[in-house]
């Protein structure tokens, strides 16, 4: 009796996501764990990106978003269950995201306080943005 409680309570809980809410900083992006920058392409193109992150925009220039192509994009990364961590510029896009994410929709989610402005004044030196010859427009 008690382990089919015990397993009901484990794949219940797996329908959950799960929230982190941690400051960056270099030391972290040292970690095995995706790190998914939801930045706009000019921004990325300003300050470049943490090396090895994915750049999949949330929010257009114009505070539009399309939830439906964003997590379309963001599941061709992040494989059912697994931890990844979302980047912004200061963290206030991701504070607003994650949260939605992880409990709504039940991704676990690490949500990078400070975004990349923190990383760069901390002396972090991001990697060039570089758009994919698939995605330049002809």
């Amino acid at each position: 009796m008690n382990r089919v409680i015990l397993v009901m309570i484990l794949a219940i809980s797996s329908l959950f996501g799960q929230l982190e809410q941690i400051l960056v900083t270099e030391n972290f992006l040292e970690k095995d764990i995706k790190i998914v920058d939801i930045r706009t392409p000019p921004e990325w193109k300003q300050t470049g990106i943490v090396k090895g992150s994915y750049t999949i925009m949330f929010f257009d220039e114009k505070g539009g978003y399309d939830m439906k192509h964003f997590l379309s994009e963001l599941n061709k990364i992040v494989k059912d269950g697994e931890k990844f961590a979302l980047i912004c510029r200061t963290g206030s896009r991701t504070t607003v995201i994650a949260p939605f994410l992880s409990q709504k929709l039940g991704y676990n989610v690490v949500n990078l306080k400070g975004g990349i402005e923190k990383l760069i004044k901390e002396g972090y030196r991001p990697s060039p943005y570089r758009v994919s010859p698939l995605f330049q427009k002809p």
